[in-house]
């Protein structure tokens, strides 16, 4: 018994020094720690980002043993060196993505903890990383750098994803790139939230610089145009964009050979959005696309009975009937958009388009005549047919010309009418306009 209890008591005596080994290395670890974070810390602050980044990859092992208070404080500093090597343009992109990353685990360790020590700063960061990615896109896309541009605005969506228009904005750029499997990838995205688009800007212009800023609500726009900052306020309506988000996922699944996905994509959106006008349009334009006329017809004439007097709808419907080689319909809908809105410049340059691509036909012939009298008298019947046309097209031009006198295409068009029919004076009084 004697023997029993001495060998137990030496396994308990063990326990111990286990016990206190632990407790040692914790306490050498959570030293380390904190000296390592002193140090990564000063060499930040002295400019040194590089080195605290290299003083943190050195720490990286001992974190998982760290406080919460350490780790937030590691992500920190990591976050903040990663910036500051991307505002002095070293690896821009990936030091941008890289900080980015490091806020958010701060702001996860801290949102956990409860105690937010860094949280707020990191929160400002993000935004200003964010906002440099979307002004770096921007120069992406005009610099015909389509997939560059595409990625940025998606990683801004990702480091924000409240602001659903950056994910709208990606998925268009990555259309542009050509990129379409990463473009239906983020439509998908965007058909799962329900996204829209659709908006009320309120704009007013700075008085400090020119430029016209956006403004959440009109008071708020309201109270600074009132102040005397802001000048020149308007109200800008911004029109769903669910029609075009479907369409394109139509167009992707239909090159990809998908067709029955295709509809059944639209058919899906149209039930959650059964009041959206612009979504039954696309799903007309699919089934022309797949010449199912009846399918299309029957479309057609569901978007009318929902929406008569939209201007906007019907001088669409005059498109889609014109991409169809149905000018006599065309023709219809651009009249009667222009009899809901009498200043609807678009369906009057259209209905001249109509008339004057007609002629193209009829030059073409003119030009293969010969010198014989069938061919001359032949010529002469051309010759009035074109008068015609450009009788017809004439007060279309004349009226868009007067909607947009600056619109020198539509005035060199007009002019040349004006030759055609041999109206010198109007001719000559255009031309000193021009």
């Amino acid at each position: 018994m004697l023997f029993l209890a001495h060998k137990f008591k030496t396994k308990i005596m063990k326990s111990k020094y286990v016990i206190l080994a632990s407790a040692l290395l914790i306490s050498v670890a959570n030293f380390a720690q904190k000296n390592e974070l002193k140090a990564a810390e000063k060499a930040f602050k002295k400019g040194e980002s590089q080195e605290a980044l290299t003083i943190l990859q050195g720490a990286e092992p001992l974190i998982t043993n760290a406080t919460e208070e350490q780790k937030a404080q590691f992500f920190f500093i990591k976050g903040n060196a990663l910036l500051a090597l991307a505002d002095k343009n070293i690896d821009t992109d990936t030091n941008l993505a890289l900080a980015a990353g490091a806020y958010q685990d701060l702001i996860a360790i801290e949102s956990a903890s409860g105690k937010k020590t860094y949280s707020v700063q990191a929160a400002t960061s993000i935004i200003k990383i964010k906002n440099t990615l979307i002004n770096s896109a921007i120069a992406d896309t005009k610099a015909e750098k389509q997939a560059e541009g595409a990625k940025k605005l998606y990683d801004a969506y990702l480091l924000d994803k409240k602001d659903t228009i950056y994910l709208y904005y990606a998925a268009s750029t990555y259309v542009g790139a050509k990129d379409y499997d990463k473009a239906l990838e983020l439509y998908n995205v965007l058909k799962k939230i329900n996204y829209s688009g659709k908006a009320t800007n309120y704009l007013a212009t700075s008085k400090v610089n020119s430029e016209e800023v956006s403004f959440k609500t009109a008071a708020e726009r309201d109270k600074l145009v009132k102040l005397g900052t802001h000048e020149n306020p308007r109200t800008e309506e911004v029109e769903s964009k669910r029609g075009e988000i479907y369409k394109n996922m139509a167009l992707i699944l239909v090159q990809k050979g998908k067709v029955e996905e295709a509809k059944t994509a639209i058919a899906d959106a149209r039930k959650a959005n059964p009041d959206d006008a612009s979504l039954i349009l696309t799903e007309a334009n699919l089934y022309l696309d797949t010449k199912d006329f009846d399918k299309y017809k029957a479309l057609i004439s569901e978007v009318l009975e929902k929406n008569p007097n939209d201007e906007g709808l019907v001088f669409n419907l005059g498109v889609i009937s014109s991409n169809a080689g149905d000018l006599a319909a065309a023709e219809k809908y651009y009249l009667r958009a222009i009899a809901i809105k009498p200043d609807y410049i678009n369906a009057y340059l259209n209905l001249a388009i109509i008339k004057l691509d007609k002629d193209k036909i009829i030059v073409e012939e003119i030009n293969k005549l010969g010198t014989s009298d069938k061919d001359n008298k032949r010529y002469e019947i051309l010759k009035k047919q074109r008068e015609v046309l450009f009788k017809e097209a004439l007060p279309y031009l004349e009226k868009a010309t007067e909607l947009d006198p600056s619109n020198s295409e539509v005035k060199t068009t007009l002019l040349s009418v004006y030759r055609a029919l041999e109206m010198t004076d109007k001719a000559k009084a255009l031309k000193e306009k021009m």
